[in-house]
C-alpha cells in the first residue's frame, strides 16, 4: 500500500491512510512487464541469428579462401579464392530417346479404299525395297513370292546384313489382288481361279488402269500390253496407288528397287533416256547370275509407256524388273539366291 504526500508518492508508515492501487495502474504494470519480456526475447533471437551469421562466415572463409599474407612491407595480401571443381555437381545428362524402328508403313490407300502396306526388316541405313502385286490377281505369284520372302526373313533375321534394310509392299495393288482371289492379302492356292483368262480382270485397278502404264516416264493415256490397248490413267500418278508409291520413294530414298512381274522368265534393266545407272547394271547381272535368269538391258517386246522401274530410273534410282518364268509358280529358290546376292552386296 502507498500513501500519497506532498509532494512525492511514498510507503506508507502504519499511522498513514493506505490508498489501494488504481485498476488503471495494475493494467499499465502488466503491459510494461509484458513489453520488457517481449523485447528479451526478440534480443536474445537475434544474438543468435547474428551469431550463427559469422560462425557460418568463417567457416565458409577458412573453407574456401587461403589465409592472409603478409608481403615483406608488413602489407596484408588479400586473400585467393580456391576454386575446387570436386565441389561443383556436373549437370546429368540428357538420355537421347531410342530410335524406333517401324514394322510397317502405310503408303496409302486403293481406289476401293485398301491399305497399300509396306513391311520392314532390319535396321540398316540401306534399305533395298521388293515389290509384288503391282498386276494384282493376274501375277498372284509375285504376291506370294513376297509374302514368302516376308516369312523367310521373319524366321532368319540375321540372314539381313549388318547395314541393311529390307523392305516389302507385296501388294501394290490390292483391289486389283482382291478381283482374283477374293482378298487383298495372303491367300491359298485354292483360291486361284483355274483358268488363267480369269485373272486377267485383276491385273488392272478399279479404275481399270493398269498402274505400270501410270508412271511418269513416257506416259500415254494409252499404254500397249501385248497386243492389247490398256489405260494409262487420265495423268501420271492418276492412281491413288501409283501416287502413293511415288510418295513412298521420295520419303524413303532406297538404294534399289526389285519389282516381280510374270510372266517371261528374265532380269531387266532400267532407263528413261537418261542410259543405264551403273548401278541398275550391276544390279541386273548380279540377280540374273544368283538366280539362273537371263539379263537383259532392255525390254523390246513390246512398246511399254509409263514403266514403274523406268520411272526410278529417270530419278536416278538402280531398279530392275523380274518376270517369273509361269504365272503359277514363286520359283523361291532361284528368287532366294539372288536376294541374298543383292543384300550382301549393299553390306558391303
Amino acid at each position: 500500500m502507498y500513501c500519497l504526500s506532498q509532494p512525492i508518492l511514498h510507503k506508507c508508515s502504519e499511522d498513514v491512510v493506505n490508498i489501494p492501487k488504481s485498476s488503471h495502474a495494475i493494467i499499465f504494470e502488466e503491459i510494461v512487464t509484458s513489453m520488457l519480456k517481449y523485447i528479451g526475447m526478440k534480443l536474445i533471437t537475434t544474438i543468435a541469428v547474428v551469431a550463427m551469421i559469422v560462425a557460418g562466415g568463417i567457416f565458409i572463409y577458412f573453407k574456401y579462401f587461403n589465409t592472409i599474407e603478409v608481403d615483406d612491407s608488413g602489407i596484408e595480401i588479400a586473400p585467393e579464392f580456391v576454386f575446387d571443381e570436386n565441389q561443383i555437381t556436373p549437370p546429368k545428362e540428357v538420355e537421347e530417346p531410342e530410335k524406333v524402328i517401324e514394322k510397317e508403313t502405310i503408303l496409302g490407300t486403293s481406289v476401293e479404299n485398301r491399305d497399300i502396306t509396306a513391311y520392314h526388316f532390319g535396321e540398316g541405313e540401306k534399305e533395298v525395297l521388293f515389290v509384288g502385286g503391282i498386276h494384282g490377281g493376274y501375277s498372284w505369284n509375285t504376291v506370294l513370292l513376297a509374302y514368302e520372302l516376308m516369312e523367310y526373313l521373319e524366321q532368319n533375321p540375321k540372314s539381313i546384313p549388318e547395314g541393311v534394310r529390307v523392305s516389302i509392299i507385296p501388294v501394290l495393288n490390292p483391289d486389283g489382288l482382291n478381283k482374283t482371289v477374293g482378298t487383298a492379302g495372303k491367300f491359298s492356292l485354292t483360291s486361284v481361279p483355274q483358268i488363267q483368262a480369269d485373272t486377267v480382270a485383276g491385273r488392272f485397278n478399279a479404275h481399270t488402269v493398269d498402274l505400270n502404264r501410270n508412271f511418269d516416264c513416257d506416259w500415254q493415256t494409252k499404254g500397249t500390253w501385248q497386243d492389247k490397248e490398256v489405260s494409262g490413267g487420265s495423268a501420271p500418278f492418276s492412281e491413288p496407288e501409283s501416287l502413293a508409291f511415288k510418295q513412298y520413294i521420295e520419303s524413303h530414298k532406297p538404294v534399289a528397287v526389285i519389282v516381280w512381274y510374270s510372266s517371261l522368265g528374265g532380269v531387266f534393266a532400267s532407263n528413261c533416256h537418261n542410259g543405264i545407272l551403273p548401278e541398275t547394271s550391276a544390279l541386273t547381272t548380279l540377280y540374273a547370275d544368283a538366280s539362273g535368269y537371263q539379263a537383259y538391258e532392255n525390254f523390246d517386246f513390246y512398246e511399254i509407256t509409263g514403266d514403274v522401274v523406268n520411272w526410278l530410273a529417270k530419278n536416278n534410282i538402280p531398279a530392275i524388273s523380274v518376270l517369273l518364268t509361269t504365272h503359277t509358280d514363286t520359283e523361291w529358290n532361284m528368287n532366294l539366291s539372288a536376294i541374298e546376292a543383292v543384300l550382301n552386296h549393299y553390306a558391303e
